[in-house]
C-alpha cells in the first residue's frame, strides 16, 4: 500500500478502514457477517461514535427538533449503543468461550435443547424478530458435549445480527455442527416478525417455522418424528 493509501485510510471514518481490510481480505460482510476479526483496538468505541452521529442526521431529516425536544436530545447515542453493543453486537464481538467435553461416556440417545428465547431483527426493516428455537442433538461416541447455557450463547451470538428467519436457522445448524460433530443435528425455529406486526399488512397473528435438519435427522424419518414429537412437550 502507498504512503497517499495510508495517509488515506487514517483521515477517513472507522467504518471505511474496517471496510477496507474486509474488501482486501476478500471477507464477505453480509448484516449477517461477523467481522470481528477486522476490529482493533478502540475501533467499536469510534464506530459507536460515527454511528451516534450519522444517526443524528436521520432524525434531523426526519425534522425532528432535537436541540428542543427534551424526549430526542439523546436519542442518536442511545441508538447507537443499542445497534452496536447490543441488538447487532454478535457482528461486532468473537464468538463467546465455551468448553467443549469429549463424550466419555459414549452417549447415543436424542438430547433436546429448548425453547431458547431468540431476539433478533429483520435485515430488511430492521423490525424486531422475536421467537423460540429448539435444537436436537444425536452424538456419537466421537461428538463433543457443550454446557446447556451454552447453546443460549451461542445462538445468541448468531440471533444478534440483522437476519432473515431462513439464513439464522442455516448459521445456526453450521455453528453446532462444527461445535458438536454429531450424528444428527436438527433447529426448529418459531417467530413473530415485527415488520408484519407493525407495518406492512399489520397482521397480529403470524407466526413463521422453519427447521433444518443434518446427518441422521435427515436420514432417518423416524428420529425426525421422534424429536418434532417431544420438542412442544410441556410448552
Amino acid at each position: 500500500m502507498s504512503k497517499t493509501d495510508n495517509n488515506a485510510m487514517t483521515t477517513d471514518s472507522v467504518s471505511s478502514r474496517i471496510r477496507y481490510r474486509l474488501q482486501n481480505a476478500g471477507v464477505r460482510f453480509h448484516a449477517n457477517d461477523n467481522i470481528a476479526d477486522f476490529i482493533e483496538g478502540d475501533e467499536l468505541d469510534l464506530l459507536q461514535q460515527e454511528v451516534a452521529a450519522k444517526m443524528q442526521g436521520v432524525l434531523e431529516s426526519l425534522v425532528i427538533d432535537t436541540v428542543n425536544d427534551h424526549n430526542t436530545q439523546d436519542t442518536a447515542r442511545r441508538v447507537a449503543k443499542m445497534f452496536v453493543r447490543e441488538v447487532f453486537r454478535g457482528r461486532y464481538v468473537a464468538s463467546p468461550p465455551n468448553t467443549e467435553f469429549p463424550n466419555i461416556e459414549q452417549l447415543n440417545e436424542l438430547m433436546i435443547v429448548g425453547p431458547i428465547t431468540v431476539r433478533s431483527a429483520c435485515s430488511h426493516h430492521l423490525c424486531p424478530i422475536m421467537g423460540r428455537v429448539w435444537v436436537g442433538v444425536m452424538p456419537n461416541e466421537h461428538s463433543n458435549l457443550i454446557g446447556l447455557s451454552k447453546y443460549a450463547r451461542l445462538i445468541d451470538w448468531i440471533m444478534t445480527r440483522p437476519q432473515i428467519q431462513e439464513e439464522a436457522v442455516m448459521q445456526i445448524a453450521d455453528l453446532l455442527m462444527d461445535k458438536l460433530q454429531p450424528d444428527g443435528l436438527a433447529i426448529v425455529m418459531e417467530a413473530d416478525h415485527f415488520c408484519m406486526h407493525w407495518r406492512g399488512v399489520k397482521d397480529n397473528n403470524s407466526k413463521m417455522t422453519n427447521s433444518v435438519m443434518r446427518g441422521s435427522f435427515l436420514r432417518d424419518a423416524n428420529l425426525r418424528r421422534e424429536f418434532l414429537s417431544l420438542m412442544h412437550r410441556g410448552n
